[in-house]
């Protein structure tokens, strides 16, 4: 069986991006974030897992035409997805329209790696006994936005995220932003709700707080990650997968947290500048945190 150095699971979606500028249908979801940013790095061996309906599986096409190694499981429907921004790219209005099926562990057979993403969209995309069983294979990292996921009439309400504790027990990275970190932990205070997120069984808290930068927290130390600022706001969606990427990209290479953090964060902002997915290069990063101007965050 191969080994990956990190292997993403999770649903590609349907998006419907709106924008004071404009509205664009693409594909979406951490899993198609994730896999074409991290398709510009050749040192890395990559893996999606995914499931959507045939009529999406073009997408599934053209990663493959790119390079992308694509375990595809058919559903009824896709994730479908519709974000309404305001000029506050940092606020979003989001309906779910239509839902695929769920993961299991039998989806991932004959996939091993040192590092398993889990892309949950929705609160019941990944069930206990999956991320159990993928935590004895290898580290398990998180973005926790769809387990705080609950649909109702098609629109998004955050709620708390009701397994938590048995489920982060199981997980390496962990990322949320400050608001989802607030909503878990019912504390405002960012070192004492990355405190809370680390007893619970999280060994690296990745907490972003948008364009104030991001803070992750491994149980002994802070880290304080800038925020780089961007030539121009173009599209957000995605920007949090393309940071997770970028950090978990890294990571998987031995990079240290600090440095892993702050290629994460270029990534984002290079991301943020375009619509789409991430489209610049290792070398665009690295000159982004070269020369950009920088804000940290106060914690």
């Amino acid at each position: 069986m191969q080994k990956y150095d990190l292997c993403c699971i999770g649903h590609i979606t349907l998006d419907k991006v709106v924008t004071p500028k404009n509205t664009v249908y693409m594909p979406g979801g951490t899993s198609f974030y994730c896999s074409h940013a991290i398709r510009h790095f050749d040192d890395i061996n990559y893996k999606l897992v995914t499931i959507l309906a045939e009529s999406e599986m073009k997408v599934v096409h053209d990663l493959r035409d790119k390079g992308i190694e694509v375990k595809a499981i058919p559903s009824k429907f896709s994730v479908y997805f519709e974000n309404i921004y305001s000029e506050n790219q940092d606020n979003r209005i989001q309906r779910v329209l239509e839902k695929a099926d769920p993961f299991t562990i039998e989806h991932i057979d004959g996939s091993d790696s040192r590092i398993f993403l889990l892309g949950a969209l929705l609160a019941d995309d990944f069930p206990i006994e999956l991320v159990k069983h993928l935590s004895k294979k290898a580290l398990v990292a998180i973005d926790c936005q769809g387990y705080l996921r609950e649909v109702r009439n098609e629109s998004v309400y955050a709620i708390d995220w009701k397994d938590k504790k048995d489920v982060l027990r199981y997980v390496h990275f962990l990322k949320a932003n400050e608001e989802e970190m607030e909503v878990i932990t019912g504390l405002g205070n960012i070192k004492k709700g990355a405190q809370q997120l680390y007893d619970w069984g999280v060994k690296e808290v990745l907490i972003t707080l948008g364009s104030a930068g991001s803070v992750i927290y491994d149980g002994q130390s802070f880290y304080r990650i800038p925020a780089y600022v961007p030539f121009e706001v173009v599209d957000a969606t995605g920007c949090g997968d393309t940071y997770l990427t970028g950090y978990l990209y890294q990571r998987a290479k031995g990079m240290d947290i600090q440095s892993a953090g702050e290629f994460a964060a270029a990534m984002a902002t290079i991301k943020i500048e375009t619509s789409g997915p991430f489209k610049g290069s290792k070398k665009d990063v690295i000159e982004r945190i070269n020369t950009a101007v920088q804000h940290l965050p106060e914690i």
